[in-house]
């Protein structure tokens, strides 16, 4: 069973853990071929492209012409499950992981990505800015991120379950990440978890509540050793259970 998540805007590259072998990102030469591209952009456009203030702006275009790929460990790069501090990760808390979890998240957690595609956990992160969304038009064929990684994706899904025998994925992305996963391609049956809170008479998805309600999730499933995702109708974590009533065959809506 393979967990997916998005990544975050927000990085950390204020420590690291040492304890981890890293790893090297599987679309590393993809991610090379875009910051080429990126690079020749001004820092103007990369503030238009990315709709960033001033000041982001400034530091993603120094990013890009500073980039490092990241092969080798080094100050400037970090495993990704630790450089990402959004609310998702919050939720997930990989620095309390122990290390047996931390190899399960190896195995079993994928981090979807405009910039590498598809990030293992222990995979080095160069620091970058690169939402699936932004239309960036990579060749004349390829106007937009989707249509630069197309199945792609998919396939390396696809072949790291035939490997392990896995038949199944737990969707914990955005919407805007999954659409990058071909699903003509992907050979598994897709689960997405759905987070509501009982608001003014009625069940609404808040975003910070259901961003930390996937990290929290992922983690569950690390520390319980879960690989049916049937077992995740009795997850009860931060007040969250299985609502049946509001759930379908492959989305699963957790209330609270």
């Amino acid at each position: 069973m393979k967990i997916l998540l998005s990544p975050a805007k927000s990085l950390d590259f204020t420590n690291s853990h040492n304890a981890i072998p890293t790893t090297t990102a599987v679309f590393l030469d993809e991610a090379n071929a875009l910051v080429r591209k990126l690079q020749k952009l001004s820092f103007k456009k990369i503030g238009q492209l990315m709709h960033l203030s001033s000041d982001l702006a400034d530091l993603n275009f120094h990013r890009f012409q500073q980039w490092e790929s990241p092969i080798a460990s080094s100050e400037h790069n970090k495993a990704s499950i630790f450089a990402f501090s959004g609310e998702v990760y919050k939720g997930l808390d990989a620095q309390s992981l122990s290390d047996e979890e931390l190899q399960r998240a190896q195995s079993q957690v994928r981090i979807l990505s405009g910039l590498y595609g598809l990030l293992k956990p222990f995979d080095l992160l160069y620091p970058y800015r690169l939402e699936m969304g932004t239309k960036f038009q990579v060749t004349p064929t390829k106007k937009n991120l989707y249509a630069f990684w197309g199945s792609k994706i998919a396939q390396q899904l696809n072949e790291e379950m035939k490997i392990s025998g896995e038949d199944s994925v737990v969707n914990l992305d955005s919407n805007e990440y999954f659409k990058a996963v071909d699903l003509k391609t992907l050979k598994a049956r897709v689960i997405t978890p759905v987070f509501k809170e009982f608001k003014n008479g009625e069940f609404k998805i808040v975003m910070m509540y259901a961003k930390h309600a996937r990290g929290a999730m992922t983690r569950y499933i690390l520390q319980n050793q879960i690989q049916d995702p049937e077992l995740l109708k009795v997850y009860n974590v931060d007040g969250y259970t299985f609502n049946v009533h509001l759930s379908s065959n492959d989305e699963w809506v957790f209330t609270r």
